[in-house]
């Protein structure tokens, strides 16, 4: 199903409907929860998302003003940010939730997990589309930046503080800064321990450049220890001993000459 497809199946769904998914969603994706009603009281997560719902019903009928207010709450009330604008499909879970920011042209998918510091911003001030599009099973690691109006394709995997500006294609690993794939997992694969970020494969370019010249200066080091062996080799009796030997007078110089005669 595709992003848009799915945000129109959420849309035709009832609130109570889309709520009870989404408090159900987190006994899969949270091991520390233990009761809907604890789930309900005291996950932010779950108060943003409630609070989307209602805020993005009343921007959809045109009641603009009063969903930014209720957004506004929102985020007064949670630290989370959502746009009533944004289009957001079913059984999406925000995890801690803490400065988690989502704008206006934000589309995600069904089954998308945010953590902590997450931000689906744009890159430009002009209208339209200018924020990312996550589609459906998306996860995005803590502190991570999706930006500008990119795609996220399906089972994306994106690692904790990186930042990804360009489209990343369906079930890839993508970590760093900028954001570069370091893994593609098997269509259908599932990792048995849980969803693996694989954050000890972020690229070091730093790193390998120092790699790289260190290389580099052990090769000149063999060069010019090899260019040395040579010239001792070839080097036999010249008018410029002062300058292999220096220190060396005319005097001492002319004396050397005269006993190898």
């Amino acid at each position: 199903m595709t992003t848009t497809a799915a945000i129109h199946t959420s849309q035709r769904m009832s609130f109570m409907q889309l709520i009870r998914e989404d408090i159900s969603c987190v006994f899969e994706r949270d091991p520390a929860a233990r009761t809907r009603l604890e789930v309900l009281l005291t996950y932010p997560g779950v108060h943003a998302i409630l609070f989307y719902r209602l805020a993005n019903s009343l921007w959809r009928h045109n009641w603009r003003f009063a969903a930014r207010v209720i957004s506004n709450l929102c985020r007064t009330l949670t630290n989370i940010d959502i746009h009533p604008g944004a289009t957001i499909g079913r059984r999406f879970f925000i995890d801690h939730g803490a400065g988690v920011v989502i704008g206006e042209t934000a589309e995600v998918g069904n089954d998308v997990t945010l953590y902590h510091g997450v931000t689906l911003g744009g890159t430009s001030w002009n209208k339209g589309k200018r924020h990312p599009t996550l589609e459906d099973g998306v996860m995005v690691g803590a502190g991570a930046k999706i930006l500008g109006p990119i795609t996220l394709s399906k089972g994306v995997r994106v690692g904790a503080n990186s930042v990804v500006i360009e489209n990343v294609q369906a079930d890839c690993t993508v970590v760093g800064i900028p954001g570069k794939v370091v893994q593609v997992r098997e269509a259908g694969t599932v990792n048995p321990f849980g969803i693996d970020l694989n954050h000890h494969l972020i690229p070091d370019p730093v790193g390998r450049a120092i790699a790289c010249l260190v290389g580099r200066i052990e090769d000149l080091e063999k060069q010019l220890s090899l260019v040395a062996s040579n010239r001792e080799e070839e080097c036999g009796e010249c008018e410029a001993i002062t300058v292999c030997e220096p220190g060396q007078t005319h005097e001492q110089v002319a004396l050397q000459k005269l006993a190898r005669v």
